[in-house]
């Protein structure tokens, strides 16, 4: 399995959002794509989850370009909030079940328990935190090759953020690919072995972290800070 984005461009009238955008996400590994808010990281997970279509350029999955047929080896989870407010987090299993025939129903329960909520509780009355939370365990119960994972510790608090990414990571087996949007460096350096660096639309550096610590003695966030300045 392999997920080839080709020469990605996505214009909005005259605003170049990305440009000419290469790389590959390669299974069994974790990847970090940082960049600052604005820089093309949300419009690339929409294109490859196929939920806009790009300017230019192609991603494709095992050589076959995104579309319907792939739809079902990719998991994405957005930023927005996407619940109706007379939802429960029941209602959203069963939003989840409809749609997605690879929905697992017992993963989501196990998640349900480690991020410490209960099937009662009414979407709009959770917390950002809590939102967080039920989106990344939906996300999750999933049975797919690719997950895309956008911002998915914004609204977690400190304290928090280890346990659900350790969650986050127990999920995941030697086949598939996790992408993980964030702004939030230092937290990801733990749990992720690629970053990919994206500002203004250009991709900047994709690299494999243990090689940027062993041999140029350098941090993620050190990297990150060379190429955003």
């Amino acid at each position: 399995m392999s997920l080839v984005s080709s020469n990605i461009s996505k214009k909005y009238f005259n605003k170049t959002v990305l440009n000419s955008v290469s790389f590959n996400i390669e299974p069994g590994n974790i990847y970090a794509m940082l960049g600052p808010n604005g820089s093309g990281k949300t419009t690339w997970m929409k294109i490859a989850s196929c939920l806009t279509k790009p300017s230019a350029g192609e991603i494709s999955l095992n050589g076959k370009s995104i579309g319907q047929d792939t739809k079902k080896e990719i998991a994405y989870m957005p930023t927005e909030p996407y619940f109706y407010d007379w939802m429960t987090v029941k209602d959203t299993k069963k939003y989840y079940m409809d749609f997605f025939d690879d929905f697992d129903e017992s993963i989501f329960a196990e998640l349900l328990e480690k991020m410490e909520l209960t099937e009662n509780l009414k979407c709009k009355n959770l917390s950002s935190g809590m939102t967080a939370k039920l989106k990344i365990a939906l996300a999750l119960s999933r049975k797919v090759k690719v997950y895309l994972l956008d911002e998915p510790l914004n609204g977690i608090d400190l304290i928090a953020r280890d346990t659900v990414m350790n969650t986050i990571i127990s999920c995941l087996s030697e086949d598939v690919a996790l992408v993980v949007s964030s702004h939030l460096v230092e937290e990801l350096e733990a749990f992720a072995n690629k970053a990919v660096f994206i500002k203004n639309g250009d991709l900047l550096d994709i690299c494999d972290i243990e090689t940027l610590r062993m041999e140029q003695g350098k941090s993620l966030a050190d990297r990150y800070r060379e190429l955003m300045n």
